[in-house]
């Protein structure tokens, strides 16, 4: 029998957006756009993805100050924007000089991504975040000494702020792109590895692969596990804290029927108690 060919990028992008991200007509998506290869290709399927669900998009560039060919790089990106006709805004930053500038420079580009979500009226925020992204923040987390809740990174949505991408991997990315002929930039800071990122996406990663093919998988159904409201033998998942189980636990013993514990801001847990006389385990 003949293998089936896997996903495309754009199915695997409108699976991600219509089932775990929420994106309907009537919202309009701002997407951070670098020039870089992944969000590059995020403004060419979600123009595309645009058109067959309904949303709305506005592209946003933000450049960090920190490099002579951002701005350059923008451009590029301003024009893909123009030839598919999405409107493009930029906001620039000056970051001081100090360390971490890799956590400061990612809290600026937020930091300015809202401002412009709320200037424009977006109601989410897209970034081009993708499996192998993912599988390297959960190494990052464990090398840093995360518990479960730190592990659970980069979910499909977290508030506002959606990753079209995130079951799509990043030879899925280069593939799309070259399909379809999309240009790009590439920021020479990606390779630099001084940046624990830069070792762990070309060193470690790498060779967790070379010893068990599938482990970038792997860490994203960890990541998945631990983000889940629900864990294996009913135990409470790893982000419910002290207060929500106190909470809980004391509405059980007053007996207060159908206590509600609010998990997050997409979900929220209802208990409903068995009827009168009903014995068994609960299923």
């Amino acid at each position: 029998m003949a293998r089936s060919h896997p996903p495309t990028l754009l199915t695997l992008a409108q699976r991600a957006l219509t089932q775990e991200c929420g994106v309907g007509k009537a919202d309009c998506v701002l997407l951070a756009i670098s020039g870089g290869p992944d969000s590059m290709c995020l403004l060419q399927a979600m123009a595309k993805l645009r058109e067959k669900l309904g949303f709305k998009i506005i592209a946003h560039g933000v450049d960090h100050g920190l490099r002579a060919g951002a701005s350059a790089e923008l451009d590029v990106a301003q024009r893909l924007a123009a030839d598919l006709r999405v409107p493009f805004e930029r906001s620039a930053l000056r970051l001081a000089a100090g360390g971490n500038i890799q956590h400061r420079a990612r809290e600026g580009r937020y930091a300015a991504l809202t401002a412009a979500a709320l200037k424009t009226g977006a109601s989410l925020i897209a970034t081009a975040h993708h499996a192998d992204d993912r599988a390297e923040t959960v190494l990052i987390r464990l090398l840093q000494g995360a518990g479960p809740s730190g592990l659970a990174v980069l979910p499909a949505r977290a508030g506002n702020r959606i990753r079209p991408f995130i079951r799509a991997t990043r030879a899925d990315i280069l593939r799309h792109i070259e399909r379809h002929r999309i240009p790009y930039s590439e920021d020479p800071s990606n390779q630099d590895r001084r940046f624990l990122r830069s070792q762990v996406r070309f060193e470690l990663l790498p060779l967790m692969e070379r010893l068990s093919p599938g482990a970038a998988a792997h860490l994203n159904a960890l990541a998945d596990a631990l983000g889940s409201p629900m864990t294996l033998e009913g135990k409470p998942p790893p982000h419910f804290g002290r207060a929500q189980l106190k909470a809980l636990f004391a509405a059980l013993e007053k007996g207060q029927p159908g206590p509600r514990i609010r998990i997050n801001d997409r979900l929220e847990l209802f208990l409903k108690r068995p009827a009168a006389g009903r014995t068994g385990k609960n299923r």
